[in-house]
């Protein structure tokens, strides 16, 4: 691919893997696996092509209302292989974060993100931010919980956006370029806050056939766009 302009922070809602596996015949468990599988790929490959962040949706706080066997079955592949891949990020210099409530997440896992934080804390390449439990407003009324619990009412009424953030899960840059895959064109309550000015891509691919040629295409659509910032606007160019 040509040398282009990349965008700092992308985020990936990872959608429709139930649905390619229900096309192949197979169960929804399936279709989780090969999702699994493609996420460690396009990580892999996004760091390579020097994004700064990338922020995925992986499981949200509504997927709790799953049936019992599927968020099992998730949880499960969660716990088989974040220390696995935890262990390659590490040897790539990747940073791993993860965003969002801890509870009702089971102790093992709750142990596993802390240690896997923990043990890449210092590495300064790409920071992959696992959005786990994850639920947009959700963060923003945690961090409203924050604010006050531990800031005076004179502190509150000067805090500004930049201050605010501070007070979020992680103190992320806002997001560039979102993707969903599957056709779906909705947020559902993915990082509202940090993707006020993102520009949006939803190709219909589902995520278990999101290649990295599919990935390429995606880039290349966000070169194309002229970002609009409360009516400024900029262009993307080649670097």
């Amino acid at each position: 691919m040509e040398k282009i302009n990349i965008p700092n922070h992308v985020a990936i809602i990872v959608d429709g893997n139930g649905r390619w596996a229900k096309k192949q015949g197979k169960n929804r468990s399936y279709g989780h696996k090969k999702g699994f599988e493609r996420l460690e790929e396009i990580i892999k490959y996004a760091s390579s092509k020097n994004i700064k962040v990338l922020s995925l949706y992986v499981f949200s706080t509504e997927n709790f209302k799953r049936s019992k066997e599927e968020v099992d079955y998730l949880m499960n592949l969660f716990e088989k292989n974040l220390t696995k891949f935890s262990d390659e990020c590490s040897k790539e210099n990747m940073k791993i974060f993860f965003s969002g409530r801890k509870k009702p997440l089971n102790d093992k896992i709750i142990k596993m993100m802390s240690e896997i934080e923990e043990k890449t804390k210092e590495n300064t390449g790409t920071i992959i931010n696992f959005c786990l439990n994850y639920g947009g407003r959700a963060e923003i009324v945690d961090a409203v919980k924050k604010i006050a619990n531990n800031l005076t009412l004179e502190q509150i009424n000067n805090l500004d956006e930049n201050e605010f953030k501070k007070y979020l899960y992680h103190e992320l840059p806002d997001i560039d370029f979102m993707i969903r895959t599957s056709g779906e064109q909705r947020l559902s309550n993915f990082l509202l806050w940090q993707n006020s000015y993102a520009e949006f891509y939803f190709p219909e691919v589902q995520f278990p056939d999101f290649t990295k040629e599919e990935f390429d295409k995606a880039i290349l659509e966000y070169q194309k766009r002229n970002r609009r910032f409360g009516g400024i606007v900029y262009e993307n160019k080649n670097n």
